[in-house]
């Protein structure tokens, strides 16, 4: 006989990753099939992190059915092409991470393997997210695949409060039901095991059939109730702090989130309409909180528009997202430091991948077991990733430079990286985030100089291989050129805007 559907979740924590999941939830299922119940609390202080995005970003925005334009508007939204990185593989060194690819791939081999053949010109040229970035260009793709601006792929950056606030509201028309309380203690079933419901402070008592814990680092059901323990990756990736502050705006925002490295971290800046973020993350193993202030001060190109917020955390993930019968989410399940935009991205693919394996009352092991492989595998991917940037430079001259440089990666991280300095090779499986303009990026931005390239790529002759790599620059920078200026193609689809009204705050 089949179990019980599950009839209720109560999701514990608002902000992004709340809400998230409570608009995602909502927008599948009828209030009749599905009681959702979020409880928040104003007592509870917010991280407030996740201005930057990537690409998959818009899909679920999409999902959900918000539109572009009003999220934009309202979250006093931005648009990004990539990263750019400065001093990251030597000192005076930059490079940008663009979405999208480079070039077009040629008789079925990878383009950057024809560019490695020839080195024909700079890497950077051969895509146009770099180029439309660099000049300060943006629009959105065309919709003719003939056309070279349909190559063009894009993210966000936004007021993660702002954006929290849009997806409270949607999901409170889809029939949510908030609450605000502080939970006072996460009561569980003597028998089970399972969470049985949550007493808040004033007394009353919630309870469902799932819960979702959002309560960010603190992981109030998932680790402070059922002990589900923490695998940390702090000797591969050793920030473990952060600050972060808003400056006024300085000129027209760029499409681009930038990150700059520094003594013992880097600093994050993203441009929004009403004012840019700004942040340092670095190891307190190498440098003091004072010094860390001082840094992100003087990397600061306008004033400053409030006081500096310190966070702490260790970068690592719980040992299962779903324990019994409890899903954690954003802060809740793990911490990767946000040097590639993944965090809202990770809670997006946490929401998803439990829609696709959404339970029965029952909780089949076999379905959990299926979501914290599929979770784990994901969240390693992008550790190996993050962990590349600091394993592949060239910089040795600070003690953090030179330990990170020293330090041994994971075996998964180690293999891709000898295959590519041996043949320029990146192999992936199909499901993996980051894919092959992402890696080569990274790998020859800081420094790496494979010893070959794919040998099919010689089938080609040398000279019908140049003047076509030629072709595609000349074609790539007049579709660069063509683009609007950022700020215009905001002013275009934004325009007239109206005033930014007050909405209730990112609350976890």
């Amino acid at each position: 006989m089949q179990d019980k559907p599950v009839t209720s979740v109560v999701i514990a924590g608002g902000g992004t990753a709340g809400w998230m999941a409570a608009a995602t939830l909502s927008r599948n299922f009828a209030p009749d099939a599905l009681k959702i119940t979020l409880v928040e609390s104003d007592e509870i202080g917010t991280v407030g992190v996740g201005e930057a995005t990537i690409p998959p970003i818009l899909q679920l925005n999409a999902q959900l059915g918000i539109d572009e334009d009003e999220l934009v508007r309202r979250t006093q939204g931005t648009y990004k092409l990539g990263i750019e990185f400065i001093d990251w593989g030597a000192r005076g060194s930059r490079y940008f991470h663009p979405f999208g690819s480079y070039g077009a791939d040629l008789g079925g081999i990878a383009f950057h393997h024809h560019w490695l053949r020839t080195r024909e010109g700079v890497l950077a040229d051969y895509s146009l997210n770099t180029r439309a970035a660099m000049a300060g260009r943006f629009d959105r793709p065309s919709e003719d695949p003939r056309n070279v601006l349909s190559k063009l792929s894009y993210a966000l950056h936004f007021d993660a409060t702002l954006y929290a606030a849009l997806l409270r509201e949607r999901a409170l028309a889809q029939g949510v039901e908030a609450i605000e309380g502080k939970i006072a203690e996460v009561v569980l079933d003597p028998l089970s095991g399972h969470v049985d419901c949550l007493s808040l402070a004033d007394g009353r008592a919630l309870r469902g059939d799932l819960y979702i814990d959002c309560t960010g680092f603190r992981g109030l059901l998932i680790e402070q109730a059922l002990k589900t323990g923490y695998e940390d990756w702090s000797h591969w990736l050793p920030m473990d702090r952060a600050l972060a502050v808003p400056t006024a705006p300085n000129g027209p925002p760029m499409p681009f989130t930038r990150s700059t490295a520094g003594a013992a971290g880097w600093r994050w800046r993203i441009p929004l309409r009403h004012r840019v973020g700004n942040g340092h993350v670095y190891s307190s193993a190498f440098t003091d909180d004072s010094a860390a202030a001082d840094a992100l001060v003087a990397g600061l190109d306008a004033p400053m528009l409030a006081t500096p917020r310190r966070l702490s955390f260790t970068t690592g993930r719980r040992r299962l997202a779903w324990n019994k019968n409890v899903v954690a989410l954003g802060l809740a399940s793990g911490f990767v430091e946000p040097l590639e935009s993944t965090s809202i991205h990770m809670i997006q693919r946490g929401v998803v991948t439990l829609m696709s394996l959404f339970p029965a009352a029952g909780f089949a092991q076999a379905e959990i077991d299926c979501y914290n492989r599929l979770i784990r595998a994901e969240t390693e991917e992008v550790r190996d990733f993050v962990i590349l940037h600091y394993k592949q430079t060239l910089r040795d001259d600070t003690p953090f430079w030179r330990s990170v440089q020293a330090m041994a990666v994971p075996d998964s991280l180690a293999e891709r990286m000898a295959i590519f300095a041996h043949s320029g090779r990146v192999l992936l499986g199909p499901g993996e985030l980051f894919r092959d303009t992402s890696w080569v990026a990274v790998l020859l931005g800081q420094g790496m100089a494979p010893r070959g390239h794919d040998p099919l790529a010689d089938s080609m002759p040398e000279a019908e291989l140049r003047a076509a790599l030629q072709r595609m620059r000349a074609v790539i920078g007049r579709g660069a050129e063509a683009l609007p200026a950022h700020a215009d193609f905001l002013r275009q689809r934004l325009s007239p805007e109206p005033a930014l009204s007050i909405l209730d705050p990112e609350r976890t």
